[in-house]
């Protein structure tokens, strides 16, 4: 019997896969061949979805962008033993896009059943929380700080060392919170684990559980990703009916530990951990000061790990193969690898994990084959709608939290939104200060009424008052915002605006910049 794989992530859900499926197996019946079709998560090629593979002896051979008119004639060209097709592309393991890669954390998305509890073992699963159960707690912070990792949510902050915090917290009750509010532009990976791998993240939660002594957690899913929150809600009743969770974590009786899946509303703002505290607590989405740290004073007061998904989804291959394994990637204090998301205008757009220390001009070029519209591309921003603007000067920085941090970029969570030579980036500039006044949850001057006035600011200049006043005026209002916004929602809004105003100032319709010494760029 021939196995089919069609994809069932959003991607290819938004392109027909449903539909696809549906008229694989009836065209397989109506011509009597028995095929098995397993609904996969994405590879992550983004471009060629549907990216339909068919099981053979030679590997697993891949039909790209296929549709559901392309059946009929898929079977007349024997498909089902990878026949030649216009839709061919060869064995996807292959493909150098994909073959390139360094997938640590993303090795099994794309190759499993993610609803599969066996498929899920079979390909290495709970080897990391198995070793986790056999290891003293504290010296599982210590392996975790060693290995490097850390936020890969953006922040950067050593994972390992909120765990230890929360460890030595002394408190009844302890949570583990996952931060899947994933709103960044450009940004699809924390989507990608959910729906391609979601038990790697229920692994990754239940060992924080194990080590930090924590019994409860949460994974907070933004409202926009409705296929994400039905399959992580089913991958967990299964995880639960395999003992997985529940009061006996593979039957080990000294550790407990129950999931839960909550639905946030929709804020950007919420992305903050401590807003996103607040909504878990059924309040509005409003930032709290520090201190005292959630991972003291979380949620419901109580000491809580908050980590991103990906930061969580890398946890297991870490106990696995120990600290040293992922440390042996990257570069400086950027360990490991980092599941890159190329966006925009970029020909070949998808999810690239490789090690820090690529480089923006490799992923461009190598990975995304230029831009999509074939025009010379001009700048990238990287780290979300808050990254700044990188002209082609800075592509060959490598991708690592110092380089970027010493010319006042951001890696963030991975996002690479790429633009033309079309691009006006003044009109990014002001957008930015328009985004963050939507989006701010009003609690901080600087943010709230600095981001207004941004918008107004950057709009003379636009229309022609490009006076040393105007832009002095914008750069003094910027480092009002870095200096005193209470979140990174206020005081990251500047770094698009000053990176745009710096490289580009010929968009604002100025000559240069006045000289005027960019305050915040190295903030």
């Amino acid at each position: 019997m021939t196995r089919i794989y069609v994809p069932c992530d959003s991607s290819a859900l938004a392109l027909g896969a449903d539909a696809l499926a549906q008229a694989i197996e009836s065209e397989a019946a109506r011509r009597g061949i028995a095929i098995e079709l397993v609904r996969n998560g994405s590879r992550g090629l983004l471009w060629l979805e549907p990216l339909v593979e068919v099981a053979t002896a030679e590997g697993r051979i891949g039909y790209a962008n296929v549709e559901e008119s392309d059946v009929a004639a898929l079977f007349d060209a024997g498909f089902i033993e990878g026949g030649e097709h216009a839709r061919r592309v060869g064995v996807v393991d292959d493909i150098p896009y994909l073959k390139k890669q360094q997938r640590l954390t993303f090795a099994r998305i794309g190759i499993t059943d993610p609803l599969s509890v066996d498929d899920y073992v079979a390909h290495g699963g709970l080897e990391g929380l198995r070793q986790a159960l056999q290891t003293d707690g504290d010296a599982a912070c210590e392996a975790l700080i060693e290995s490097g990792l850390r936020g890969r949510g953006g922040a950067a902050f050593p994972a390992g060392i909120k765990w230890r915090t929360v460890r030595g917290a002394k408190a009844a009750q302890k949570y583990i919170v996952c931060n899947a509010d994933e709103g960044d532009s450009g940004t699809f990976s924390d989507r990608l684990v959910m729906e391609s791998d979601p038990y790697v993240l229920i692994e990754g939660m239940i060992i924080a559980g194990v080590v930090t002594g924590a019994t409860v957690g949460y994974i907070y899913v933004r409202s926009e990703y409705p296929h994400s929150i039905a399959t992580l809600e089913a991958a967990i009743a299964k995880a639960r009916a395999a003992g997985w969770l529940g009061d006996s974590v593979l039957g080990s009786a000294a550790h407990r530990f129950e999931l839960f899946v909550a639905k946030g509303a929709g804020a950007y703002v919420c992305g903050e951990e401590t807003a996103l505290l607040e909504s878990l607590e059924g309040k509005r989405g409003i930032v709290r000061a520090k201190p005292p740290v959630p991972a003291l004073v979380g949620l419901y007061g109580q000491p809580t790990v908050i980590n991103n998904v990906i930061t969580l989804a890398t946890v297991p291959i870490i106990f696995a193969r120990g600290a040293a394994f992922y440390k042996d990637f990257g570069m400086g204090r950027s360990r490991g690898t980092l599941p890159f998301q190329l966006a925009g205008n970029v020909k070949q757009g998808g999810l690239v994990e490789l090690a820090f220390g690529v480089t923006l001009r490799e992923l461009l070029y190598d990975y995304g084959g230029g831009t999509a519209s074939g025009r010379p591309a001009r700048a990238v921003q990287v780290g979300g709608p808050l990254g700044t603007y990188l002209p082609e000067s800075q592509w060959d920085i490598p991708m690592d939290y110092e380089a970027y941090a010493a010319v006042g970029a951001v890696v963030g969570h991975g996002g690479i939104v790429v633009h033309d030579d079309t691009s006006n980036l003044a009109e990014l500039a002001q957008y930015a200060m328009h985004f963050c006044a939507l989006e701010s949850c009003g609690k901080c001057t600087p943010c709230r009424i600095g981001s207004t006035r941004g918008v107004e600011v950057i709009g003379r200049i636009r229309n022609g008052d490009t006076s040393t006043r105007q832009v002095q005026l914008l750069r003094d209002l910027c480092d009002t915002m870095v200096s005193g916004s209470l979140c990174a929602m206020g005081g990251m809004t500047p770094f698009p605006v000053l990176s745009a105003l710096d490289h580009f100032p010929e968009d604002f319709g100025l000559d240069n910049v006045h000289d005027l010494a960019p305050k915040a760029a190295a903030a």
